[in-house]
């Protein structure tokens, strides 16, 4: 705060110079008190009066010290350092000064103190106040619409599913480096990343999710990291805050990494590397603390080779590397994926219905398991709702199942032999069930078993031989 002489006075006269920082002084707003090098107050400004009580006539042309013993401002005369924040008083007027000395060619011709009266700084305290509370009720509305949902518990697969990749996804939840989520679309790849910020330390902090893939081209950078007022034409005023900003302390869930540009992937990695970010049309960086989550469904080692993807962002990405296997792969995590799609229509039911709970029939399970499902979970879970929809009662069956999946070439083949199959096993249960119980009734002796085959109606050597297809002894 220390004052020199303008350039823009040169030219004018001593005069001329005085009145115009005379006028100037009488128009701020702040009081305004300067001395000399004699410690000799030379002039004071009506809000200074206003503000201490002390008028022109009894200040102006005196020392200061003579009217204001202990005054502070000599101090910063002498040793020439500023003083910020002073607390004065006079009378009932409370007030806050700011000090600086007065340098004109390397020396000390005087000193200058300005003051503002506490009710100003209180209203501005209050104002402060009430911004900052502004502030936090923002903070606390953008937590809450940026919030991951789901968790591991939501995640559904058994041993030879997806148990091992959600291992990997609760160890790298526990850290905090990047994760790189591989998989084909509708496998639940953004339900891992909410599962991985939900179970780290950054799981009351926002989950920002963005498509790389949803946002055009033009405007994905000033999307991620903002921009500033007047940047580019249709740049709204004051600026605007860039997702990467919303998810500072928090995570952010880059989907569909591979879809950004070579020049913008160069961007996020200076991003990822120093943890600032730049608003475009800004100089200045701004420090970040957010957790990066990328996924993709594309083969990125394939695009680095074709130079459309940078590997230094992919080494940087790649910290912790998920891959979740397609639906085909794993169909034995199929049955439970589908009940627990039906245990979510179920608890929809409204109590008035009084119904039974949806279910689905050994049939329509049958197709859903052996389909193909090249739409993965997203594409399951759509069914379920098509077949919910369309059912007449509580029970699924194939005839509610989508054309697509029931006329498919050989499905109709393979059900039939999956009923034919079902029919064999419910006869050799009655068979069993039956010749047990007149096993248990005449005895397990060769005269026992002649009395068994002629109730059954059957031969000796026939019944022997359904014992031994049955396995029992």
């Amino acid at each position: 705060m220390t004052y020199h002489t303008m350039d823009f006075m040169e030219g004018q006269t001593t005069d001329q110079q005085l009145d115009w920082l005379v006028a100037t002084l009488q128009a701020i707003h702040d009081g305004v008190l300067v001395i000399d090098k004699n410690e000799v107050v030379r002039m004071i400004n009506p809000e200074y009066t206003k503000i201490t009580g002390v008028a022109p006539e009894n200040i102006v042309g005196k020392r200061l010290r003579d009217v204001r013993p202990k005054a502070l401002l000599v101090e910063t005369l002498k040793d020439r350092k500023e003083r910020v924040g002073i607390y004065r008083k006079e009378g009932v007027t409370e007030y806050v000064v700011d000090m600086a000395p007065i340098i004109l060619n390397g020396e000390t011709v005087g000193a200058v103190s300005i003051c503002k009266g506490l009710t100003e700084v209180h209203k501005l305290s209050q104002e402060l106040e009430k911004n900052q509370k502004k502030l936090n009720q923002l903070k606390n509305k953008i937590g809450s619409l940026y919030q991951a949902k789901y968790t591991f518990d939501q995640i559904i697969g058994s041993d030879k599913g997806l148990k091992e990749v959600i291992h990997i996804g609760r160890r790298a939840a526990d850290s905090d480096l990047s994760v790189l989520i591989i998989g084909e679309s509708g496998t639940g790849k953004e339900l891992f990343a909410q599962s991985i910020h939900n179970e780290s330390p950054r799981a009351n902090k926002p989950f920002i999710p963005v498509n790389c893939a949803a946002i055009p081209s033009s405007i994905i950078e000033s999307e991620l990291f903002g921009y500033d007022e007047g940047s580019f034409t249709t740049a709204k005023k004051g600026g605007k805050v860039g997702l990467f900003e919303i998810a500072n302390s928090g995570t952010i869930f880059l989907d569909e990494i591979g879809e950004l540009s070579y020049e913008l992937q160069a961007k996020l990695l200076r991003v990822l590397q120093e943890q600032t970010i730049r608003r475009v049309g800004e100089t200045r960086e701004k420090h970040i603390d957010v957790r990066v989550i990328a996924a993709t469904n594309r083969n990125l080692q394939q695009m680095i080779e074709k130079r459309l993807f940078r590997e230094d962002l992919f080494y940087r990405l790649n910290v912790l590397n998920i891959q979740i296997p397609a639906l085909h792969k794993r169909k034995e995590d199929i049955p439970d994926i589908i009940h627990y799609i039906l245990g979510i229509s179920n608890r929809n039911l409204s109590k008035a219905d009084g119904a039974s709970y949806y279910t689905i029939s050994e049939e329509a399970l049958y197709l859903l398991q052996n389909h193909e499902w090249t739409g993965n979970v997203r594409e399951l879970k759509n069914t379920i709702e098509y077949a919910v929809c369309m059912t007449d009662g509580r029970e699924i069956l194939p005839k509610h199942l989508p054309n697509a999946i029931v006329n498919k070439k050989g499905n109709s083949n393979q059900l039939n032999n999956h009923r034919n199959r079902a029919l064999r096993e419910i006869t050799a249960e009655v068979e069993r069930k039956c010749i047990l119980e007149s096993l248990d009734n005449y005895g397990y002796e060769v005269e026992g078993k002649k009395k068994v085959a002629k109730e059954l109606g059957v031969s000796l050597a026939t019944l022997y031989n359904k014992m031994k297809k049955l396995k029992i002894e």
